[in-house]
């Protein structure tokens, strides 16, 4: 929590705070708080659920189930942590819970779609984006705990410890993570770009 109070002077710390009291005034009855938390999250989860199930296909309705179940549980959030750490781990249940129910639907890619997303969320400090590397498809080589590590602090811009009391661990595992899964990452890319002077040449 200290370190949640630290943050605030930030502009995610502001959002959250904002957002959080949307969805206070939301549980209390108010349509109006309702849109607006919804709105001010939407593009959040659809990130979120995009990169975590590693379908883009399936961001939309994934998000729809979140804001469902969401809005069915508004009558339990107390406001004990940020409105977007919470609706974050109901996305999380509802990626693992497609999973469940269609892993043996075969999974097709639509190139349109998935890079309208790579465009509107890539990360900050990860070299070869703009050569066309298809960023999910990375984050699907990297095993799962890794991903949403990096997605959720990465990509989505959640405090370390927020996304460490999501997925149930301590910070320094988070922050382990996504070392990790940037390292990884960056070693792709370059291995990526390495090929292409070499086809290049090839031509």
């Amino acid at each position: 929590m200290r370190q949640a109070k630290a943050d605030k002077t930030s502009p995610s710390a502001s959002c959250d705070e904002s957002t959080t009291a949307w969805a206070l005034a939301a549980r209390g009855g108010d349509p109006d708080a309702a849109d607006r938390f919804v709105r001010s999250l939407h593009r959040d989860v659809v990130r979120y659920v995009a990169y975590l199930s590693a379908d883009p296909q399936a961001a939309d309705d994934l998000a729809q189930d979140t804001f469902l179940r969401a809005l069915g549980s508004l009558h339990r959030f107390e406001g004990r942590c940020s409105a977007r750490a919470w609706l974050l781990s109901i996305a999380r249940r509802a990626v693992i819970d497609s999973h469940r129910y269609a892993a043996a639907r075969p999974r097709l890619c639509d190139t349109d779609d998935w890079t309208l997303l790579v465009e509107r969320a890539q990360p900050t400090g990860l070299p070869g984006f703009d050569d066309g590397i298809a960023l999910l498809d990375l984050l699907d080589t990297l095993p799962a705990e890794r991903r949403e590590a990096f997605v959720l602090t990465q990509l989505v811009g959640l405090p370390y410890a927020e996304a460490a009391e999501m997925s149930d661990c301590p910070v320094g595992t988070v922050r382990s993570r996504v070392a990790r899964a940037r390292a990884t990452l960056t070693e792709l890319l370059a291995d990526a770009e390495a090929v292409v002077p070499a086809d290049a040449v090839a031509a």
